[in-house]
Order: structure tokens, then C-alpha cells, then sequence
């Protein structure tokens, strides 16, 4: 399949990624105008059953946890507001200052894997590497964790025509192992043999993400300007050659993301050090515990039982730090583009991302919680565990409005969806100020995403075992068992499942006043119709 998209995309192009007020057009302001006047009619139109003595309950239970959820994302907005505006600018004077005096880092060391990726997406994740090394003005070398000679062909032609007047060294570390994380355990092990010095830094890599110009220079002088920094993370952009809606959604995500990134890192924490791209200093990764932890990252389960993980390298080396109290910060202007190419069924492949994330998130989430608001700022720990609440949150919402429908009629319904109009028209606009374009559609994207993220972490919390990721070869595990111990562990996780959702019903609906305890003497006279 040849790569065929405009390259103005890949640029800071004002007319392609407008930023600031500039996105804010006559023509978007319309739509938002219109957005709001076609509500405003339903509102006056609908009848209006969410204050019925009924459905009062319920109302209010909804209103409850409304207030809670957009009281904790206006916190967030707050708090990234105040790092994008007020802490990171002074840290990037601070690290520019350094920078325009001379300094810079011994040598600049590039952990990239990659597995069959198409030939022009790795020339562009190479030639930006390149440019970043040349802009530099120091010594690179391309620590290429690689699994098949398609990738290495690819990139040591490429090297060979475009890199002659670049002191860029490229190291092939072939791995004997399938799989992502044995080919970075390899490449780490491959840096303690040479001499990678302690305050070295490394940029670990996908083989999919393109550097933007300027990303290591704005990423680099603050590791010397704060000296107890371990390791930090940076902006993603995406570029998807796929359905449209896929492109959108994603967007959305990464809006999402650079929002709850800047609220983590004002104390001083992230809550994943994204594979796509980080930068650590080489301290912790020449430790045996670092390496091992990323090879071989496990978890005990009373179900499963021992179990290894396939992806999220990223969350591994997030725990190991986290877990040794480093120092980790966000940084929101130096900028990569992802590259996501849609074959077959973009559906299909929405949900494997659902699964991979929220999996990875719920494997690592636990054991990161048992550390404690001592290990940690207290307000990572919070976010930690709001991460376990939200998934059982956000599904009593339209539990109670279905209910409710049932009681009052389908006005009750069409009053909750009007809610969501707006309640979520008006998040989406504080989501659009850290996305590329004003896109009125995330308004239903967000709460489709919440709800069906939710979802699917209930799904998984009771499968960690079971794992697929398309890329590296499509590598699945736990997901066949024929044997009578499996059979008996996926019935115990359905039934989990039911468990789990069938209180969480019963529960929202009793506290909402759809449904009674009985009594002890209704039960025994139940019983004695039986006798």
C-alpha cells in the first residue's frame, strides 16, 4: 500500500493548523451558534420530565455525578491552564537560555523500534531524526530495534543516501525474541556495553512517530536546567490515512491528552511516559530492575494467574519511575506526528485500541495505587484512582436515564439527551482550545468515547490476561483456550462481568427510588408462598 497524503500537514502551517484565536473563524462560531439555538428550540418544544415527583430522584443522582465528573475536568482545566501558561513558559526561557549559551548533551542516542512499517513512513521518521541531529550539532547515533531485514534494508539505504554529511551512527540490535519489548531489552542491554554514561539522554521511539523541527532542542537543556529530571514525555499529533471518523476521533484523544498531561505534570508526574515518544536519562536504564521490568513486566492475577504483558512498554517504564519517585514532566511544544494507516475495518480497529489502552491502563493502575500518596503527590494518586472510579461512573448515568424512560415515558430519554447536548457541547469547547481545529462533532465523540471506553474497561478488569496487538506482527495472548481450566476461568469472568454490572444496576436504580429493599417480612412471606 503506497503513503499518499499532503506534506503542508506535517508543517506548523497556519493555514493547515491554525492556533490560537485564529481557529476561532465567523464560520465555527456559526455552527456553535446554531448548535446552541437548534437546543434552546428542543428545550422549549420537549416536554420536560427530569423534575417529575417520579423521575425527581434520579435527576437529581444524575446531577450529582454531573457536578462531580465536570468539577474534577474543571480542576483539570484549571490546573493545565496554569502549566501551559504560567510554569511551562518558564521553563522553556529557561531552557532556551541554556541552549542559545552552547550547551549541549554529549551525544544524542535514538531507541527506535519498528516492524514491517511502510517504507515512506520510516523515511520520514528517519529523515526527522536526522535534521534534529544536524540542527544539534553533535553526535547521534539510531539504536534500531529490529525483528526482520525489511526495516533494516529500509533504513540503511536511506542512511546511505541522505545522511553523508550527519554524524549519525546506525547500531542493529536484531532480536531473538518476538515482540517490542524483547527488542528494547535487547537495545538497552546493547547500551551498557558501550560507553552510555549516566547523564546520557535517550529518545525512545516508534518506528511511526515523525519529530517535528525543534522537538529535541526544546526537550534536551531541560535536563540540565533541572538536574533531579528523570525522564519526560511530549505532544503528539496524529496523521491518519483512514476513514475520516477515525481521524476525528483520534484527534479528539489527543486533545484529551495534552489537557490531562499538563494537569499531571504541575506535580511534577505524568501518568504514562508515551511509547510514541520520551526522553530518559540513561541513569535508570542501564539498571538490571529497569530492563527485566520492560522484557519480562507481569502481573498476578487470583484468576489468570501469572501472565506477562505483550504492549505497554510505556506504562512499564512509567511504573519503574514512578515507583523510584522520579521527577517527570510534559513537554506541549515539542511536537510529533503519529502516523496511523487504517486497514480493513476502522471499527475493528477502534475497539483493539479501546482494549490495548484500557487494559494497559487497569494492569498498571493497581499495583501503582498499592505504592501509596507517599510515593507519589497526592493528586497522581487521586487521578489514579479516579481511573478505576470513572469506568463504573460514567455507566450509571444512562442506566438511570433508560430506567427512567421506562417509568415516565420517552421524554424522560429525550430530556437526558438534551442535557448531554450541552453538557457536552460546552466540554468540548475547552477540548477544542488543545486541538488543532474547532470540531463541533467531539461533542458526541466525547461521550461516545467515555461511554464506550467505560465500557470496555469493565470488560477487561475481569480478562487482563487476554491481550491482542495488531502491530508487531499481530501478537495475541490469552485469547484462545480450549482447555477445561480456560473454559472454567472465561465463566468465571463472564460471571464476574454480570456480577459487577447486574449490582451496579440494582444499586443505582434502589438509590434513585426505581426499585425497594424488601423487607425481611416481604422475603419470608415470598418464601411462604411456597410452602
Amino acid at each position: 500500500m503506497a503513503i499518499r497524503f499532503d506534506t503542508a500537514r506535517l508543517l506548523d502551517d497556519p493555514t493547515v493548523w491554525p492556533s490560537g484565536w485564529r481557529k476561532w473563524t465567523p464560520a465555527v462560531l456559526f455552527r456553535i451558534a446554531l448548535y446552541l439555538g437548534i437546543c434552546l428550540a428542543l428545550i422549549l418544544t420537549v416536554p420536560n420530565a427530569l423534575f417529575d415527583p417520579e423521575t425527581q430522584a434520579i435527576t437529581l443522582t444524575i446531577g450529582a455525578l454531573g457536578a462531580w465528573r465536570y468539577g474534577w475536568w474543571f480542576t483539570h482545566a484549571v490546573r493545565a491552564l496554569i502549566y501551559g501558561k504560567i510554569v511551562y513558559p518558564r521553563m522553556r526561557r529557561g531552557g532556551e537560555k541554556i541552549w542559545q549559551s552552547g550547551w549541549r548533551p554529549r551525544h544524542l542516542h535514538f531507541m527506535m523500534t519498528t516492524y514491517k512499517e511502510h517504507r515512506e513512513i520510516t523515511e520520514m521518521v528517519v529523515r526527522s531524526i536526522l535534521r534534529e541531529v544536524r540542527a544539534s550539532g553533535v553526535p547521534g547515533t539510531i539504536w534500531l530495534g529490529s525483528s526482520d531485514r525489511f526495516d533494516e534494508d529500509i533504513i540503511t539505504d536511506f542512511l546511505s543516501r541522505e545522511a553523508q554529511d550527519t554524524d549519525i551512527t546506525l547500531r542493529i540490535i536484531r532480536q531473538n525474541v518476538s515482540g517490542k519489548r524483547a527488542a528494547i531489552g535487547l537495545v538497552l542491554r546493547a547500551m551498557c556495553r558501550l560507553p552510555v554514561l549516566d547523564d546520557d539522554l535517550v529518545v525512545f521511539m516508534d518506528g511511526d512517530f515523525v519529530l517535528s523541527e525543534g522537538a529535541i532542542g526544546r526537550c534536551m537543556p531541560l535536563f540540565k536546567l533541572y538536574p533531579d529530571l528523570q525522564a519526560c514525555t511530549t505532544d503528539e499529533e496524529v496523521i491518519c490515512i483512514g476513514p475520516k471518523w477515525i481521524e476525528t476521533w483520534l484527534k479528539m484523544r489527543f486533545a484529551q491528552r495534552r489537557l490531562a498531561m499538563q494537569s499531571h505534570a504541575l506535580s511534577g508526574r505524568v501518568l504514562t511516559l508515551t511509547g510514541r515518544m520520551s526522553v530518559f536519562r540513561a541513569r535508570h536504564l542501564k539498571q538490571l530492575e529497569f530492563i527485566r521490568l520492560l522484557e519480562a513486566d507481569h502481573l498476578d492475577h487470583w484468576l489468570w494467574g501469572r501472565f506477562r504483558f505483550l504492549s505497554g512498554d510505556d506504562k512499564s517504564t512509567w511504573y519503574y519511575m514512578l515507583k523510584k519517585n522520579a521527577h517527570m514532566r510534559y513537554v506541549p511544544d515539542a511536537l510529533g506526528y503519529t502516523i496511523e494507516v487504517i486497514e480493513g475495518s476502522g471499527m475493528d480497529r477502534m475497539v483493539q485500541n479501546f482494549r490495548r489502552w484500557s487494559g494497559n491502563m487497569l494492569r498498571n493502575g493497581a499495583r501503582a495505587i498499592k505504592l501509596g500518596p507517599k510515593a507519589m503527590p497526592f493528586f497522581i494518586w487521586w487521578c489514579l484512582i479516579d481511573q478505576r472510579l470513572s469506568m463504573w461512573t460514567m455507566l450509571v448515568s444512562p442506566m438511570l436515564a433508560l430506567s427512567a424512560m421506562f417509568l415516565v415515558g420517552v421524554s424522560y430519554l429525550l430530556s437526558y439527551v438534551l442535557f448531554i447536548a450541552i453538557s457536552r457541547l460546552l466540554l468540548s469547547l475547552v477540548l477544542c482550545t488543545y486541538s488543532r481545529k474547532v470540531e463541533l462533532s467531539y461533542s458526541w465523540i466525547l461521550y461516545l468515547n467515555q461511554l464506550i471506553n467505560a465500557s470496555v474497561k469493565v470488560y477487561c478488569i475481569f480478562r487482563l490476561s487476554k491481550q491482542r496487538w495488531s502491530n508487531r506482527g499481530n501478537q495475541a495472548a490469552g485469547m484462545n483456550g480450549d482447555s477445561v481450566v480456560e473454559m472454567a476461568r472465561n465463566g468465571m469472568a463472564a460471571w464476574c462481568t454480570s456480577i459487577a454490572v447486574g449490582l451496579l444496576f440494582l444499586v443505582t436504580v434502589h438509590y434513585s427510588n426505581l426499585i425497594e429493599i424488601p423487607s425481611s417480612a416481604q422475603i419470608w412471606d415470598f418464601f411462604d408462598l411456597f410452602r
